[in-house]
């Protein structure tokens, strides 16, 4: 049998190593990498043009997509976590002290409303600390993947001619969400050790990023959701075999994150693939997404993925 060719997009990561140097290869099928340098226009040439057969995708911009009828679906293999309670940054000089502090103010946000990270850190405001989300004049430094995507009314795009650090620096904003601050007056508005607070008393390990693929080539190949989702979850079991043996080639930022969830949580495998071990927190960022007016209503967890993926675990 002929190989199927999928073109693919990913990022170089540990948990990504085996498919990227060709060592684990789905069954009857060969991914075809494509560098996409900036990853984040990787998943907009995939939501607006269905560039790619399998491609690498913000969860939220995947829920969003989908709702507005982008014909592509997941699998779940989870690449991308991280902790976002240190995503939101204030200037000291100017009385932004506790996140109530925000409400009734502007705060920025990098690109999008419906980029992931901006998602989860304000699901962190409201739930943690009781911040009235629809009080805040929510500021975007760009546009959204999804053209056909229109945010509540206290969203809006940053003035012309000015940046969101600018913003920050003069007092205009109270806050950012996801951009880097490089200055001394700069700091997390949350303490660091709060995201680690929140995955050891509730459960939370946020999800930023899955795995998608173009619907007409899962009708005509109906089990290539679990083949494509087997080789993602093989060469995650490889790069985690390697984590705890403490054998990477190279330990990074996000190996030590990787790490640090484990000792945290005393689990096996931090980024464990699959619906049922991620139900809670994929039914949160559903809950989020709808109460931020990004989602109408939250889908059937299970028609979220593809058929063939629904009840496997890697």
């Amino acid at each position: 049998m002929t190989d199927l060719h999928l073109r693919t997009v990913t990022r170089p990561q540990g948990n990504n190593r085996a498919l990227l140097d060709g060592t684990v290869t789905p069954e009857g099928a060969t991914f075809d990498f494509e560098e996409v340098p900036v990853l984040v226009q990787g998943f907009r040439r995939m939501v607006r043009t269905l560039e790619f057969d399998v491609c690498e995708m913000a969860l939220t911009t995947y829920l969003t997509a989908k709702a507005h009828g982008v014909a592509f679906t997941a699998v779940p293999a989870f690449l991308v976590r991280g902790f976002h309670h240190n995503a939101i940054t204030v200037d000291t000089r100017h009385g932004i002290t506790s996140p109530k502090d925000l409400e009734g103010k502007k705060v920025g946000v990098n690109r999008g409303y419906t980029v992931t990270t901006g998602v989860w850190a304000r699901s962190v405001l409201a739930d943690e600390h009781g911040v009235d989300l629809d009080s805040i004049t929510w500021v975007l430094s760009g546009d959204e993947h999804v053209a056909a995507y229109r945010p509540p009314a206290n969203v809006v795009p940053v003035d012309a001619g000015r940046t969101l650090d600018e913003m920050l620096a003069s007092g205009d904003l109270a806050a950012v969400v996801g951009v880097e601050i490089d200055s001394p007056d700069a700091r997390p508005l949350l303490p660091d050790d709060a995201a680690h607070a929140a995955l050891e008393q509730r459960g939370l390990w946020p999800i930023n990023h899955l795995v998608v693929i173009r619907d007409e080539l899962l009708e005509q190949h109906p089990d290539l959701g679990r083949r494509v989702f087997d080789a993602f979850a093989e060469s995650k079991r490889r790069y985690v075999d390697q984590l705890r043996a403490g054998t990477l080639p190279e330990e990074t930022a996000t190996d030590r994150m990787h790490r640090t969830v484990m000792e945290l949580t005393g689990w096996d495998d931090p980024l464990p693939y699959g619906i049922e071990p991620n139900r809670q927190v994929l039914e949160e960022l559903l809950r989020s997404a709808v109460d931020q007016k990004i989602l109408d209503r939250a889908p059937k967890l299970e028609d979220v993925f593809t058929a063939d993926t629904r009840d496997v675990v890697g």
